[in-house]
């Protein structure tokens, strides 16, 4: 560029065609009569005029860019021109795009009509920050930088504050073929970049494997671009994540901008240099039009911006500083205050280079503009980390001043929000510390904080969507909050704002984060016997449900001092979550503590109890009694938004639903749950969602499905290495089973085994089955011993069940019948319809082993019906057990309850009889022996390991088949039958 002078040539339409330069024309008409063939794009705005002619301006420089999405033949037409056009030509609607600009999405149009999408910014995943001005200039720098990422996968723009990093870098990412996504991550903020990125991502973080190995490991066969933009204070956290995409993600890169290097390995660090006096130039134009519509670079201003220009070095933020002033000051006076503020700089300190001193100068220049109630306002926000609002500053008091301070482009407005850029933050709080304002400005910033935090508090058990959406926002100025509160010598606010914000913690696996920041409140008081403390304690055993599962401490220090204290609600919040910290490692006082729990809670607490109650109910198979306990706390718990909990109960209602054979509510459960859990970020909630998602695919047969929905879980798998979900490793081994990978499978049924917990018995009757499928006999029988003992311990009659099915295939065809039968018995006892079609197949065999193929080949026949029927078929490798039996039958398949009738008369017929003492099981003669010699029910239930429950359903059968009614005539007739 060589122009001295831009000109206004008034509202015209301009054509970008092929590779030439622009055209205008008077009328958006004439344009389209020039033009006779693609690529080409059509744009009507105000432009201004080079001394040589040339059109330029923001509406050309948008012309071009959307001249740079008509591939091939085509012509795209804008809004506005086709707005202009009218009806005069037919134009095709391309739909709302972004163009590689940034700035807000347009309507696009055609002239004509190409099959295929456009390549705008939309064609690939990206969270670009929308820019509200136009980038100017940069064309050679855009292009080396692209040349450099496309040679090495880690460049960082470096240069002092103000000099273009950040928008250097949007317009590189926005410009650069990256199909798998562009990823903006701000750091202005930020303490914990990882997590930070993983956030932006939405990657949950595996808490062992930590962030940053969660995020190489989603990104691992990619091609992204990571942005991690203002890197300086996190310049480790920012080398951490960037060495971690390096060393693991072959097609990922990383652009990152910082006023200095990440000083790591395979680094390329490019400084970004000033703009060209003539784009400066060009940048002051365009943003003076913001401030004075009319302004054009005449004779009379030309040298006068120019010389602005100059003395700021070609810096983009000095620059637009200047420019933000024309609304009061003419160019002439500009550019002698500039040449005051210069003049004092020069004596200014030895050793600071000279753009950074030009910077500071521009901004010092423009402060000093400010009046003094100006001045206040814009250095009183260095007090907020990352945005604030109108509120948060001052309310309607300080309006007239913020809005000032916008038109100077010293703090920016988004949103609805407000911030400052850090370079300006910085600026502001070297002013509020000269004016000896620090602390009393943080302790401002911290009660308003803390006043939000609590006024929010009770939304938490209203609605705590709305609460996220209030709070949520304010994280890192209530991080800045935090850490003046908890620092100072009387840390009362730290204390009440980390009780306050402990919800917060459980959002985007930032459990640690939390725990670290209310361990440290309860420490600066650990004798405090008040109930803040006590809500302290309970704050850390919410989060540790999620980030520590097996830790009750807190919540057990929470409930005693709740009780002491006579605080009915939280002492029932800390029974629920010291029911919660039991529930893996002793159902029994888990129950007891959830029924303690809502006899005094209401709300949250009273909601959590009813679904601790409910599960349990279901991992005991009392389905009927779970239903409606699950059905009221899921009720509340979606009214309420307490989206965590609520995916827990959809969940198990759709176990439940999965157990009944019933899959279509299974799926429309399990999927709804993944929806409810999905916002929260969180890796335990969102991947528990999932298993049970991918479980419901594979009982359905569809296993692809299924691993396409654990496919971003088993990336983290492979990569963290032993992880924790539950009935994740269950659902692995099933898949994988089901998918003929049988030794994969075995792998993780091994996984499932969490020593100490119920999931130990869980898991152990698909590992005994599999190792009878792979002809390991005598692994098999131990593996399914210890199933049978530790699922009647546990009270697991669907598990037990299973056991005994599989040590009946390993038994003499007349125990087989005994174990068989009684699995059947416990399915049927518990609506288990799906193990009862499990149950018809393993009578099948027996009936084959036992020469009885007709009744084989009609319970198969009849099974598989049912089976097509309720769409759950059978493992592949049980159905080729089955079809090398041979069976076939003319009689016609029989309903699955008559079938099941069938079964049962068959036995009583053809085996051991349906009444008197001879029709009694093993089990049964085991409890009856027991119960003569004069245990209580619980007695026998400990001896036997079996639920009080349990015992009682035995005696009721037993009583039933010997036609007696109490325990005395048993005891007569058992005096006389017993050894």
């Amino acid at each position: 560029m060589t122009a001295t002078k831009l000109l206004p040539a008034g509202t015209v339409t301009i054509v970008c065609a092929a590779d030439a330069a622009p055209v205008v024309f008077a009328t958006p008409g004439e344009a389209l009569a020039a033009l006779t063939t693609g690529p080409a794009a059509v744009h009507t705005g105000d432009v201004l005029m080079r001394d040589d002619g040339t059109p330029t301006g923001p509406a050309v420089r948008r012309c071009a860019q959307l001249r740079a999405l008509a591939e091939g033949g085509r012509i795209l037409v804008s809004a506005r021109t086709a707005a202009a056009l009218g009806d005069a030509v037919t134009l095709h609607d391309l739909g709302v795009h972004r163009l590689p600009d940034l700035t807000a999405p347009e309507r696009v149009f055609e002239l004509g009509e190409t099959p295929g999408p456009l390549r705008s910014l939309d064609a690939v995943p990206n969270n670009l920050p929308v820019q509200l001005t136009g980038f100017v200039g940069r064309d050679t720098e855009v292009a080396e930088v692209r040349r450099l990422l496309a040679g090495t996968r880690l460049v960082t723009l470096s240069g002092p504050g103000g000099s273009g990093k950040t928008r250097l870098a949007a317009q590189v990412a926005a410009s650069t073929d990256w199909p798998d996504g562009v990823w903006w991550v701000e750091l202005d903020a930020v303490t914990e970049v990882a997590e930070q990125v993983a956030a932006t991502l939405g990657v949950p973080v595996e808490p062992r494997a930590g962030a940053a190995r969660s995020v190489a490991t989603e990104l691992r066969d990619r091609r992204v671009l990571l942005c991690l933009d203002n890197c300086e204070h996190v310049l480790d956290g920012a080398a951490e994540i960037a060495v971690e995409l390096l060393r693991s993600c072959p097609e990922a890169a990383v652009l990152t901008t910082s006023r200095e290097p990440l000083d790591v390995p395979g680094e390329t660090v490019w400084r970004v240099p000033p703009l060209a006096v003539e784009e400066a130039v060009a940048l002051f134009v365009e943003r003076a039009g913001a401030v004075r519509p009319l302004f054009t670079l005449d004779a009379s201003s030309a040298a006068a911006v120019r010389s602005i220009c100059t003395r700021l070095d070609g810096i983009p933020l000095a620059v637009e500083l200047a420019a933000a002033w024309l609304g009061t000051l003419t160019p002439h006076q500009i550019d002698a205050g500039l040449e005051d503020r210069f003049a004092l700089l020069t004596r200014g300190p030895r050793g600071v280079p000279a753009r950074q001193r030009t910077l500071e100068g521009s901004i010092a220049w423009s402060h000093d503009q400010l009046d003094e109630r100006d001045r206040a306002v814009f250095r009183r926000l260095a007090v907020f980390a990352g945005g604030f609002t109108l509120d948060a500053a001052g309310g309607p008091a300080v309006l007239p001043a913020l809005g000032r301070l916008v038109d100077k482009s010293l703090v920016l407005a988004e949103d609805g929000r407000y911030r400052l850029l850090e370079t300006l933050r910085e600026y502001a709080a070297a002013r509020l510390a000269e004016a000896g304002e620090t602390a009393a400005f943080r302790d401002r910033h911290l009660d308003h904080y803390l006043a939000l935090a609590e006024a929010a508090e009770p939304e938490l058990d209203r609605d705590k969507d709305a609460w996220r959406a209030r709070v949520q926002p304010e994280r890192d100025n209530l991080r800045a909050a935090l850490e003046w509160g908890l620092a100072q010598e009387d840390p009362a606010r730290g204390r009440r704002l980390a009780a306050a914000v402990a919800w917060l913690w459980n959002l985007h696996g930032r459990g640690h984060e939390g725990l670290a920041y209310l361990k440290r409140a309860v420490a600066r008081c650990p004798d405090d016997r008040t109930l803040l403390q006590a809500r302290l304690l309970t704050g850390m055993g919410l989060i540790a449900d999620t980030t520590a599962p097996f830790d009750v401490e807190a919540a057990r220090q929470g409930l005693e001092l709740a009780t002491e204290l006579g605080e009915a609600d939280l002492r029932a919040r800390c029974l629920s979550l010291t029911a919660l910290g039991h529930l893996y490692t002793d159902l029994d006082t888990a129950w007891d503590l959830a029924v303690e729990a809502g006899k005094e809670a209401d709300g949250f607490a009273r909601d959590s109890a009813l679904m601790l109650r409910g599960i349990i109910h279901t991992i005991r198979d009392r389905h009927g009694e779970a239903a409606p306990l699950l059905a009221e706390a899921a009720e509340g718990l979606l009214r309420r938004g307490d989206r965590g909990l609520a995916s827990t109960v959809l969940s198990v209602q759709s176990a439940s639903a999965l157990a009944a054979a019933d899959l279509p509510r299974a799926r429309e459960l399990a999927s709804h749950a993944v929806d409810v859990a999905a916002p929260l970020g969180d890796f335990h909630r969102v991947n528990t969602t999932l298993c049970q998602l991918a479980r419901v695919h594979g009982l359905a047969g569809d296993v692809d499905a299924a691993f396409r929905v654990m496919e971003p879980f088993l990336r983290l798998v492979e990569t963290a290495g032993d992880v924790f979900v539950p009935g994740m490793a269950g659902v692995l081994g099933e898949l994988h089973w089901r998918r003929g990978e049988a030794e994969e499978a075995l792998r993780w049924f091994e996984r499932e085994a969490v020593p100490g917990t119920y999931m130990a018995a869980q898991g152990l009757p698909e590992r005994g089955a599999l190792l009878r499928a792979l002809g390991r006999v005598d692994e098999a029988a131990e593996v399914l011993a210890t199933a049978v003992e530790l699922t009647r311990r546990w009270s697991l009659p669907s598990p037990l069940a299973e056991a005994l099915d599989q040590q009946g295939y390993l038994a003499e065809p007349e125990q087989a019948a005994e174990l068989h039968h009684e699995a059947l018995t416990l399915r049927l006892d518990h609506g288990l319809r799906l193990g009862v079609l499990a149950s018809l197949d393993a009578l099948t065999t027996l009936f084959a082993r036992t020469g009885r193929e007709a009744d084989a080949a009609r319970v198969l026949g009849s099974a598989s019906q049912a089976r097509a029927e309720l769409r759950v078929p059978r493992r592949p490798s049980a159905q080729a057990e089955l079809d090398a039996l041979g069976l076939v039958t003319a009689e016609p398949p029989m309903e699955l309850d008559d079938v099941v009738a069938f079964v049962r008369r068959a036995r009583g017929s053809r085996g051991r009889p349906s009444s008197g003492w001879g029709s009694l099981t093993p089990t049964e003669l085991e409890v009856v022996k027991l119960a003569a010699e004069g245990c209580t029910n619980p007695e026998i239930g400990a001896r036997l390991f079996m639920s009080r429950g349990t015992v009682k359903t035995h005696l009721a059968h037993v009583y039933a088949k010997l036609s007696i009614a109490n325990r005395t005539e048993l005891a007569t007739l058992a005096a006389a039958r017993l050894p």
